[in-house]
């Protein structure tokens, strides 16, 4: 890891090294009108992020590695913003993977999501929640429009926190992806402030690892999950709030006499298993009797993997799978803290929390804002690239490097 910033240290300019040696001194750093100049270029923001890892406190609310949609033809933007435009592998050629990215807000996150995940051979879904802003859903769509195999659900969903439209947005996009063309082999889901932390070809070669399986980390529900399921639950709207509403009354057992298991909502699953969730009864009755439950994308595919003989089951899986790195108010002990914020009960990671990032396992983490902490998500989107472009058997253009 370390060597992938001092390559790139290597590669700075001359005059880029001459102000490499300035900003070491800390009265530069506090100098803001400095330090919006010194982040001009990716050799400049490379030195940021060292700085950070090695805990120096730096805070800007510049953005380095911007993006160009509005004044560009999509040829243009797809150049200008470093889209890259070919396999970068015939491993990863014949292993394209679909993408949905739910999304509700903040349009410059999910574009740096999307621009780190993004590689020709894959298929991308993007629901876009219907009570999102017209200025918002036109920017989605015009972003879409320039890339053939990325596009909105057929199917929109007014998105309530906790209630079954969540779960119904990745089925809508799971409906659309196995009607696609492209022979995808696992399906990924998203939402707008993840990122990646493996490349493309890392996160081809760790699901390969499992020959097939579905990745839905979970077991028996806990203590404070049981009231999810026992009793019924309320998807709220109305002009300025939405909520799920918790009821005093019980609901039926579960049909089929179905154990009911209790996990992450992001999960990998095969196409086969995607046919199974949308076209089996038992995968539909599930459903049905969700509806009504606090959360369900949290219990309905980790439920379903356990059952034996459905397609890439793993009954005894547990938390099996690295797919989300993820600091819970409640965990703080294990992960050292959030030095971002808590928004329900889950960090936004801060410059503070990069270091850990760069150290996880996982193949993605969640949560980012690029407006809040911009240099979090960059020095990751820097690094990612780099070893993205490190890992590369095709021909690298010019315009793919920061």
């Amino acid at each position: 890891m370390m060597g992938s910033w001092k390559h790139c240290l290597f590669s700075m300019s001359l005059v880029s090294a001459l102000v490499f040696v300035f900003v070491y001194h800390s009265e530069l750093w506090e100098n803001k009108r400095f330090l919006r100049a010194a982040l001009s270029n990716a050799s400049l923001l490379a030195v940021a992020c060292q700085q950070i890892v090695s805990g120096k406190v730096l805070y800007t609310t510049e953005n380095t590695l911007k993006t160009t949609l509005e004044e560009s033809t999509c040829r243009e933007y797809m150049v200008q913003s470093h889209y890259i435009t070919e396999p970068l592998s015939e491993e990863e050629a014949d292993f394209p993977l679909a993408f949905t990215l739910t999304i509700h807000k903040d349009f410059r996150t999910f574009e740096r999501l999307f621009r780190a995940i993004y590689m020709p051979q894959n298929v991308y879904c993007v629901h876009v929640d219907e009570k999102a802003t017209g200025a918002f859903k036109d920017a989605v769509q015009q972003l879409l429009s320039c890339f053939p195999n990325a596009f909105l659900a057929s199917r929109m969903e007014p998105v309530v926190y906790g209630g079954i439209s969540r779960l119904q947005a990745d089925l809508n996009c799971m409906k659309d992806l196995v009607a696609s063309k492209v022979p995808w082999k696992y399906l990924i889901n998203t939402c707008g402030q993840d990122f990646p932390l493996k490349s493309n070809r890392e996160i081809v070669q760790y699901l390969k690892g499992f020959k097939g399986k579905n990745i839905t980390p979970g077991v028996l529900p806990p203590a404070h999950a049981i009231g999810r399921t026992k009793y019924v639950h309320r998807e709220l709207l109305d002009s300025k709030n939405s909520y799920v509403h918790k009821t005093a009354k019980l609901k039926a057992p579960p049909p089929h006499n179905m154990t009911i298991y209790f996990g992450t909502a992001y999960v990998a699953l095969t196409r086969k298993f995607a046919n199974f969730v949308l076209q089996d009864q038992l995968a539909r009755d599930l459903l049905s009797w969700s509806k009504d439950t606090y959360s369900p994308d949290e219990h309905f595919w980790v439920t379903l993997n356990r059952i034996p003989d459905v397609p890439g089951s793993m009954p005894n899986a547990s938390w099996t799978g690295n797919l989300r790195a993820v600091k819970w108010n409640d965990m703080e002990d294990k992960h050292g803290g959030c030095h971002g914020h808590y928004v329900h009960g889950i960090c936004i990671y801060g410059n503070g929390d990069l270091k850990w990032l760069m150290n996880s396992q996982s193949l993605f983490a969640n949560k980012f804002e690029l407006n809040t902490y911009p240099l979090t998500v960059e020095c990751l989107e820097l690094r990612l690239r780099e070893r993205t472009l490190n890992q590369s058997e095709t021909a690298i253009q010019p315009s793919w490097y920061f």
